[in-house]
């Protein structure tokens, strides 16, 4: 519920307003007794002593009463009691009484008004007060017409004291009520304005910056941590349009809130820059928008100043980068140290095997042995210079240039060099390209080596699962749907999806953590690198693989999930050669 003014007004006009019911009944007095008295001054010669003496006394005193009544409740502002309450009708019925009696008795057409006295007496007396006024207004009306203005009948008199009673009990349950429904409405305006207080003590006091502005762009609240992040005198904006000014500052917070409170659009941590002379500070950005509509339709943005964030989490992946090189350079040693050892072994071998050759040809069992260790040398010598070439591309596995790229003619010229490699002989490898194939922005060289790793890596395991042949490895192009993206992963220009599945053995739970790891391989021959060439390329567009298949012989799909419009990519000299 938002604690507006308006809302906490509404909740106290629920409430009896004793004020508002003085102010009515002082008016209606004055107004009465002023024209019985301007009737009196123009009759002063056809009416009687008694009766101009008796308008005369009514007139002096209303107005004394009235003035004295208004200046202890308007003026000091004090709160009518029951007592002040109490004698105000009573006397209000004796003005009546006056009145009714110097216009006729019981032929006045003025006896309406002890209706009208006793209303207002019993709204505000309690419902004994009400009906102890009945009874006085009665007694006062029957004293007149039975003994100082005769003429009234013992039916008429029944009639106007029912009358009495009657508008006595109604009024004063009404009144009950209504002070019921007052003292609820008091608790709920005080309740509302606690809640209002404490909720501007809180955004104030809080360190990120709020600004809400409605459906035209002007400004409806602003707290002074906005104020000084943005370094504009916000407060003196309110009501007035302001996301020229904020724009000027930090053109994304100005865009997400237009976009909130004009087109009603939530925004989810953007990040955007403060422009304040010639520092710049790093913004994150959140915003909200209101249930009204119209008018009332709203948009508020939350951000915070992020640069300090931002800055260790920059020292924390460069950290990470360090951590990964040292355990590359460790594995890379490692898987160099072993080809090395077998070559050292074989020359050494092949070195004494000259020796003894010096002095004649050698036997037939050495000369096998020289063939054996030349085979090993030069085995081992191309295992070596395959590793180092693995790996300089998996360093080099970065953007280096963006253009627009056909990702129907990229998966073709993937599939078509994996189909002609000697590992995919016996395996059919089927390419599925809409006619509406998506385009996206990124590096051809680098997606097209991802691609053509998750192809021939398929080919492989479909190879090895069927040695007689007949597995299929299929390669597809769509655009995945909103429900297919993982939690947490948007794309906000669209996103397209690669995958690559097989017929092979799947992929063994145990491996499915380390998959990505580089030097990891489930395959004897394999240096472990062409997942991590993939995933490194990937994430260097700013998208991720998702892997499906658990080792339970029913294959292993690949996705890579690529956005549509060139993400930040890594520049050159970020990359972890």
């Amino acid at each position: 519920m938002r604690l507006t003014p308006k809302s906490t007004e509404l909740a106290r006009q629920v409430t009896l307003e004793p004020r508002a019911v003085l102010r009515w009944a002082h008016g209606g007095r004055l107004v009465v007794v002023t024209a019985l008295f301007l009737a009196a001054v123009f009759a002063w010669e056809r009416a009687s002593q008694e009766d101009t003496r008796v308008v005369a006394v009514a007139f002096a005193v209303a107005v004394a009463w009235t003035a004295g009544a208004w200046w202890r409740v308007e003026v000091q502002r004090r709160r009518p009691g029951m007592l002040l309450v109490g004698a105000q009708a009573a006397l209000d019925l004796l003005l009546t009484t006056a009145v009714v009696h110097v216009t006729g008795g019981a032929q006045s057409q003025f006896t309406l008004l002890y209706v009208l006295v006793l209303a207002a007496a019993a709204l505000l007396l309690p419902v004994a007060g009400g009906l102890l006024a009945a009874a006085v207004a009665a007694a006062l009306y029957a004293g007149d017409v039975v003994w100082l203005r005769p003429g009234g009948s013992s039916l008429g008199l029944s009639l106007q004291a029912s009358v009495f009673v009657i508008v006595a009990a109604g009024a004063g349950y009404v009144g009950a009520r209504l002070r019921q429904a007052g003292a609820g409405g008091e608790r709920l305006a005080a309740a509302l304005a606690r809640a209002r207080v404490e909720a501007t003590d809180i955004l104030r006091n809080i360190r990120s910056g709020i600004v809400t502005v409605d459906a035209q762009g002007r400004l409806l609240f602003a707290n002074p941590a906005a104020a000084t992040l943005l370094q504009i005198d916000l407060a003196a904006r309110l009501g007035r349009p302001v996301l020229d000014d904020v724009g000027r500052v930090a053109p994304v917070l100005a865009d997400v809130l237009f976009r909130a409170a004009a087109r009603r659009e939530r925004t989810t941590r953007a990040e955007g820059s403060i422009r304040v002379g010639e520092q710049t500070a790093l913004i994150g950005v959140t915003t909200t928008v209101s249930d009204g509509a119209g008018e009332l339709a709203s948009g508020t943005a939350i951000f915070s100043d992020i640069t300090q964030s931002k800055r260790l989490e920059a020292l924390h992946l460069r950290a990470q980068r360090l951590e990964a090189v040292a355990e590359l350079s460790a594995s890379l040693a490692h898987e160099i140290k072993n080809p090395l050892a077998s070559i050292r072994s074989a020359t050494e071998q092949l070195a004494g095997l000259a020796t003894r050759g010096v002095d004649g040809a050698l036997e037939a069992e050495d000369a096998d042995d020289v063939r054996t260790l030349s085979r090993l040398t030069v085995r081992e010598s191309d295992r070596l210079s395959r590793l180092l070439t693995e790996f300089l591309d998996f360093a080099r596995a970065r953007v280096t240039r963006v253009e627009r790229v056909d990702a129907g003619a990229l998966a073709r010229d993937a599939v078509r060099l994996a189909a002609a490699h000697p590992a995919a002989e016996h395996v059919r490898i089927h390419v599925e390209v809409p006619d509406d194939a998506p385009a996206l922005d990124g590096d051809p060289e680098l997606l097209h080596r991802a691609l053509f790793n998750l192809a021939l890596n398929a080919a492989q395991a479909t190879a090895a699962a069927h040695p007689a042949g007949g597995g299929r490895v299929r390669v597809a192009v769509r655009t995945p749907t909103a429900e297919e993206l993982p939690g947490g992963l948007a794309f906000p220009d669209g996103a397209v999806a690669l995958d690559v599945s097989d017929d092979g053995a799947g992929i063994p739970a145990e491996a499915l953590e380390r998959l990505f790891d580089p030097f990891f391989t489930t395959r004897r021959e394999g240096s472990g690198l062409g997942l991590a060439v993939v995933q490194r390329a990937v994430e260097a567009h700013r998208g991720v693989v998702l892997v499906e298949g658990g080792g339970d012989g029913t294959g292993a799909r690949f996705t890579m999930l690529l956005p549509s419009v060139a993400a930040t990519v890594l520049e050159p000299e970020e990359a972890v050669a």
